[in-house]
């Protein structure tokens, strides 16, 4: 039977101050110290970090469009309010805000408080000429937040933070129903009390919501198995100018393509996804860690490629490459670090985790001395270094330094050689752009018994106020190297507009005619976030 909730409980703990301009928590962002002490190590780099503009001195567009009287109250148009909506958090968007750049500030923000207020939000845009770019927590990479189509009489960012809760858990079932706005900490802290946990934990996870994952089709926390938020959705509701979809909830079904499967990925192109049922698991209980040096690269490939094989399952399966590893500060004497975790709920994993680990040791691999600690010292350290990395990225950004990261898949047959030509291509693009070498790292973050999906690296010093145009021409390289080597231009990040190029080519031209007849009636206006997908003014 399922555990109602009603009333609702209460809201869950408020997150950390967010930063308007970059990544994450204000209190986590580097002092001006912090950023030339770390832009020491790139040469090349500026020798003053940009200032942070404050909100007060930015020059935002003039408003367009007012606020009808009977929504004036889910609308606001405050500076502080249109700023931190007016980009996500990729390379080019932290550079712009730096430089004070709003020319794409929405006109106004809207907070709807739940469903109704979206359908109304969504009527008077389509009647008024009104963009609507939905957003959950900003922490797009892919240009998925940020409006660029210049069709529309207005522009209104649709920020679903509002709707944060956990509605109904089905602990029979091990499911729950959960509203889209809600981040993963509040997801979690709201399942916790039932004993159950989504388990999805992306980089983001702090700084990302349920229908931002459900959006963009995210990966998370398990590096094999059920790596993308897609493998937890039971059904959806989802809120499109042509009416309300809601899908059966039930744990499979052949009645024909899945209607979740189409607003899976959309990212806000055909609809607002509203709630969701989720798959929920037990909270792990019993866990264990460890990690395996190898010498050669190519020995490392090899063992995760048995262990991906192999049907164990890791739950963390991640291999960095020697320069991932120094920069990650796992391991700095030029070897390759494979990270290994398994997890369960219900009984102990140590003799799996020596399945693991014997395998790795086949292959060459030395398994690391972990400290008795939790998570042992390699796991630790790559951990942290994850979830520091993009606060880095941003000190980096007040240096002029650039810095890119893109993330794809391919089969295990491809990988030698798209791994050499992303060096090779990619590092030959860098040094055309800015005059310099590249530091160009990989990682695995998912592995899948057919292939991985590497995670690559990019850092090069950039010249003061042609950063966006340089890490442009970077990224067009890089799509250009993926496509040659029949890898997706993207593994987890989504398309966005930043992708669009890449995913065109990549999207079969019969798929792409039916996705463009479901937005023509989905959104007969073509007001839902014109430019990603589609063309804004061709759909």
């Amino acid at each position: 039977m399922a555990d109602r909730t009603s009333p609702l409980p209460p809201r869950p703990d408020s997150s950390p101050a967010r930063s308007w301009w970059g990544w994450g928590a204000l209190d986590q962002a580097l002092s001006d110290a912090e950023c030339a002490s770390l832009a020491a190590l790139v040469p090349g780099a500026a020798g003053t970090p940009l200032p942070v503009p404050s909100i007060a001195s930015l020059d935002l567009p003039p408003v367009r469009v007012g606020a009808p009287a009977p929504l004036a109250h889910l609308l606001s148009s405050a500076p502080a309010d249109r700023a931190s909506h007016t980009y996500g958090k990729a390379f080019r968007d932290v550079v712009r805000a730096l430089y004070g750049d709003m020319a794409a500030a929405p006109d106004l923000v809207g907070h709807p408080r739940d469903e109704r207020d979206v359908v109304d939000l969504l009527d008077w845009a389509a009647g008024a000429d009104v963009a609507v770019v939905p957003y959950g927590a900003g922490s797009s990479v892919v240009g998925g937040v940020e409006y660029r189509a210049g069709v529309h009489s207005g522009v209104l960012s649709l920020d679903l933070s509002g709707l944060d809760r956990v509605l109904e858990t089905d602990r029979v079932s091990r499911a729950a129903r959960i509203q889209a706005g809600a981040l993963g900490p509040g997801l979690e802290s709201q399942l916790r009390p039932h004993g159950l946990t989504l388990r999805h934990f992306p980089q983001s996870f702090a700084f990302s919501t349920l229908g931002g994952w459900l959006a963009t089709r995210a990966g998370g926390h398990y590096a094999t198995l059920h790596t993308h938020i897609d493998d937890l959705v039971e059904s959806l509701r989802v809120v499109t100018p042509s009416g309300v979809s809601q899908s059966l909830r039930v744990p499979g079904s052949g009645a024909g393509p899945s209607p979740d499967r189409l607003f899976l990925g959309s990212e806000g192109t055909l609809g607002i996804i509203t709630e969701a049922w989720m798959r929920l698991q037990d909270r792990p209980t019993h866990r264990a860690s460890a990690s395996v040096v190898f010498e050669r690269f190519p020995d490392a490939v090899e063992a995760v490629r048995t262990i991906a094989q192999s049907g164990l399952h890791p739950a963390n399966c991640r291999l960095l490459d020697p320069g991932e590893a120094a920069l990650s500060g796992v391991a700095t004497g030029g070897g390759s670090v494979l990270v290994l975790g398994v997890e369960s709920a219900h009984g102990p994993v140590e003799s799996r985790l020596a399945e693991l680990v014997a395998l790795a040791r086949d292959h060459g691999g030395s398994p690391a001395e972990e400290p008795p600690a939790a998570g042992g010292s390699a796991l630790g350290a790559w951990r942290s270094a994850f979830l520091r990395m993009p606060y880095l990225r941003d000190g980096l950004a007040r240096m002029g330094v650039i810095s890119e990261t893109f993330e794809t898949a391919c089969t295990w047959d491809r990988f030698p050689e798209l791994y050499e030509a992303v060096h090779r291509d990619v590092g030959a693009a860098v040094q055309k752009v800015t005059g310099a070498s590249a530091l160009v790292n990989c990682r695995f973050t998912h592995v899948y018994p057919d292939g991985p999906a590497p995670y690559f690296t990019v850092i090069a010093p950039g010249r003061r106020g042609s950063e966006v145009a340089m890490w442009d021409e970077i990224k067009a390289a890089a799509m250009e190297t993926l496509g040659e080597h029949a890898a997706t231009v993207t593994h987890h990040h989504a398309v966005g507009r930043d992708h669009r190029p890449g995913y065109d080519r990549q999207r079969p031209e019969p798929f792409a005619l039916a996705l463009r007849a479901a937005k023509r009636a989905l959104d007969p206006a073509g007001i839902l976030n014109p430019g990603v997908l589609f063309d804004a003014a061709t759909t």
